[in-house]
């Protein structure tokens, strides 16, 4: 096995989060990485918005506005804090064009591919990382209150930090599980 194959069978979501979170320098390397995924055409159809410090706490105000009047004050505090689980989030935004060979179903993958990219390149980085999406990232109240245009999305919302704890090994499952031979 190579130490990249290596490095991949041993990468996990990293939910416990702390400062610091990467500098620029760290940060402007991992999204040049994000950058270098599969891009029919050569769209670029992804951006990117960098949250920290008092923008946390300005998103997860954004979170809880989602909840409607009559909500529960225990939901509506949960949304307000959890952007507060890392020093930075990353929101990852897929932003397609219309083109006649690429149907914006590859756009978006190709968005989803470069947060793989820029997560892999975090935890390379010696950072701890966790995808997160939940019912915000898909609320018109979000995409209208981080600027998304007409068209795009949140394909994440990548919480990044240094690890505070590590958690438990997850159980993978095995190759046979999910491959097949075709025709069978």
């Amino acid at each position: 096995m190579t130490v990249f194959c290596d490095f991949l069978l041993n990468r996990v979501s990293e939910p416990r989060l702390q400062a610091p979170a990467p500098d620029r320098e760290t940060l402007d390397r991992a999204f040049a990485c994000a950058a270098r995924a599969p891009d029919h055409a050569l769209l670029r159809p992804w951006r990117y918005l960098v949250v920290e410090g008092e923008g946390l706490e300005a998103l997860g105000d954004l979170f809880a506005s989602t909840c409607p009047n009559n909500s529960d004050e225990r939901q509506i505090e949960k949304l307000r804090k959890s952007p507060l689980r890392a020093p930075m989030v990353i929101v990852a935004i897929a932003s397609p064009t219309a083109h006649p060979k690429v149907p914006e179903v590859e756009q978006i993958m190709s968005a989803a591919a470069g947060v793989s990219f820029l997560e892999l390149a975090l935890q390379d980085a010696g950072y701890g990382v966790m995808w997160r999406t939940g019912s915000v990232a898909y609320h018109s109240v979000v995409r209208s209150g981080l600027g998304l245009a007409e068209g795009e999305s949140v394909v994440a919302f990548l919480y990044t930090g240094t690890v505070s704890s590590e958690k438990p090994p997850v159980p993978r499952p095995e190759v046979s599980d999910f491959v097949q031979r075709w025709p069978g």
